[in-house]
């Protein structure tokens, strides 16, 4: 503390700092990435293990055995399907009162904030089914979900039969302490928070739905289940939720653990688990899964169903049944053992899942970094914005440019820089971002009726429209309104733009770690080196190859390359179109983040930069 209260000491410090500061950034960039690369390491990377006491052994006895009827319930409820052209609500009310549950049925309907064309649908009407398995020894005062979601262009049938054959089975068993819902969606999550809300009786995305009939206990966990094939050769399991949400770490403990009491080979992102930790094989594999799960996560996209129950407190999972070219091959019997083998489980559970973590990333499914390890790589990335906000602070307090600090010693000047010359860029650029949100959608009608596109492609062509516009708008304005002290004037800026970097930055990595490292990691060197004076060619490229559209872009050419389904340029930037579309489509639906977050705060401190290039 005597360094930091001894103004001599103090001042000492500064000029070291000052001094030093390009090479400081430098180790501490390199530093954060590197960190972050040696997560997938064995060192730092630990072996999963349950904390919950109640879900500990996996001594339970599987007695499931109605594979037969399984495949014959998918085959009815296909051919049901095929026939009706939608969902067949009759049948599946019939079959489901057939085996002894309580069934109810809910209608909604969506208006879309523009048509979805991925999915071909605006006015989005349907109808979820479910059934309530009452439990003999409780007051439903806690239940589970076990739900299928049916979307119209998946094929989901072998879900629903053995969701339906394990509702037979676990009908005749007495030992249940919670009540178990049998849930069926339509329109894949469309339906699915459709029921939620009315579940919980809040509406915070404006779906219109009826009541529900029937209710069960507090939902204290959930299993969303999707299978396209009898026989499946793993079980991939999804754990990203909306926002980057995670469940607790334990409930996919479990999972794993079942898996492999039964023999069932298990995935995580497609990828098998990594075999041989000793030689590089094994972490090249386990980076290749960080990274998938990193950028999955940064997207804050719900992947799968149970990505909308984590917003309601709920943890869940989806399970995915891959049918490929191993050797392995399960049948339903298999997967039907490993669920009833995790209900029976859940089932133990004296309260909600809280022991093991909520923050943390999988570069293997038996393995986990947990935040405390993960997070200094976001730190070090971070403190380049801090070396740089306490260089540029101590450079503008002393009234010296950049290329002066060397050869002039910092001294405190009198000479202010004007407020209106900061007021100007800062309006600006905070209003293209308000238009970036706004517009778009508001103005999709519009744009149709005067050139020859559809509402979808309207709204993706205005936010590049705007997005490019706000290339040109801000950075001639601090002209017009002051013309004294440059230097200090966009030094001042420049403050200013890093401290809103760095406060966006640090909040967002708190709630979605993978987000905000990898913006971290792409805005924050154009950020740093961003100045009206040198290779301004070379700074503008990098601004602009680091800009929150471009990151975007890259990050789904790496995507699909860690999928090992490359892209052509042609096929990422209509991926990209499309992506676009989808985010925008998502925030409106669900309530997804990203884009608000990129157009109303990462996109304006961007054009800040963009402004300090061209200052002069």
């Amino acid at each position: 503390m005597g360094l930091l209260s001894d103004p001599v000491r103090r001042r000492a410090l500064a000029r070291l700092v000052l001094r030093l500061n390009a090479p400081l950034c430098v180790l501490s960039y390199v530093a954060g990435i590197a960190w972050f690369l040696a997560l997938a390491f064995p060192p730092l990377t630990q072996r999963t293990y349950m904390s919950e006491n109640a879900m500990g052994s996996t001594m339970v006895e599987e007695q499931f055995a109605g594979g037969d009827r399984a495949r014959s319930l998918a085959r009815d409820f296909a051919a049901h399907r095929r026939k009706s052209g939608a969902l067949p609500v009759a049948w599946l009310e019939r079959t489901m009162r057939s085996v002894g549950l309580e069934v109810y049925t809910q209608s909604f309907s969506r208006k879309l904030p523009f048509p979805d064309e991925t999915h071909e649908r605006y006015m989005v009407s349907g109808i979820n089914v479910y059934g309530i398995l009452r439990a003999p020894r409780a007051a439903s005062t806690e239940s589970l979900v076990l739900t299928v979601p049916c979307g119209p262009d998946s094929t989901n049938s072998q879900a629903v039969g053995l969701m339906l054959a394990l509702a037979a089975h676990f009908r005749g068993q007495i030992y249940w302490a919670k009540d178990i819902i049998f849930l069926v969606t339509e329109h894949d999550l469309l339906g699915t928070e459709a029921w939620l809300e009315a579940y919980h009786d809040v509406n915070i995305t404006g779906m219109q739905s009826s009541p529900l009939q029937g209710r069960a206990g507090a939902i204290q966990a959930a299993v969303a289940l999707e299978l396209s094939s009898d026989v499946v050769t793993s079980l991939d399991v999804a754990v990203e939720g909306l926002n980057g949400q995670l469940p607790n770490l334990d409930l996919l403990n479990l999972f794993q653990t079942f898996c492999q009491k039964g023999g069932l080979l298990c995935t995580l992102q497609g990828k098998l688990q990594p075999q041989d930790w000793t030689s590089i094989d094994g972490p090249l594999q386990s980076v290749q899964t960080l990274l998938l799960m990193v950028l999955q996560q940064a997207s804050g996209r719900p992947h799968g169903a149970h990505g909308l129950f984590l917003r309601y407190r709920v943890e869940a999972l989806t399970l995915r049944g891959i049918n490929s070219f191993r050797q392995y091959k399960y049948d339903l019997v298999a997967v039907g053992k490993a669920l009833e083998g995790m209900f029976r489980k859940l089932n133990h559970l004296l309260e909600r899942l809280h022991q093991s973590f909520f923050f943390y990333l999988l570069p293997a499914l038996s393995r986990f970094v947990s935040i405390g390890l993960y997070m200094p790589a976001a730190g070090f990335l971070l403190l380049v914005l801090g070396l740089k906000i306490s260089s540029a602070s101590t450079l503008h307090e002393a009234g010296v440019g950049p290329e002066e600090a060397g050869e002039n010693p910092p001294h405190p000047l009198t000479q202010g820089v004007g407020l209106a010359s900061l007021v100007a860029p800062l309006l600006v650029s905070q209003a293209m971002g308000l238009a970036l949100y706004i517009l778009p959608v508001l103005g999709q009608h519009v744009a149709t009726q005067h050139f020859p596109v559809a509402e979808a492609e309207a709204v993706v062509l205005t936010l590049l429209a705007i997005y490019a516009a706000g290339l040109a708008l801000p950075h001639n304005t601090h002209r017009v309104v002051s013309t004294q002290a440059p230097d200090r004037g966009w030094m001042a800026l420049k403050l200013v733009a890093l401290i809103y970097l760095a406060l966006q930055l640090a909040c967002i990595t708190l709630t979605n770690f993978s987000l905000g490292f990898l913006l971290a990691a792409s805005m924050v060197p154009a950020a740093a080196i961003t100045k009206p004076s040198g290779p301004r060619a070379l700074y503008a490229a990098l601004l602009v190859l680091t800009s929150p559209a471009a990151t975007l872009l890259g990050s789904l050419f790496l995507w699909r390359e860690l999928q090992e389904a490359p892209l052509s340029l042609t096929e990422g930037w209509q991926l990209f179109l499309a992506t676009l579309a989808q985010g925008v489509l998502e925030h409106h639906t669900y309530g997804a983040l990203l884009f608000p977050l990129l157009a109303l705060g990462l996109y304006p401190c961007w054009l800040l930069f963009w402004n300090v290039l061209f200052w002069k």
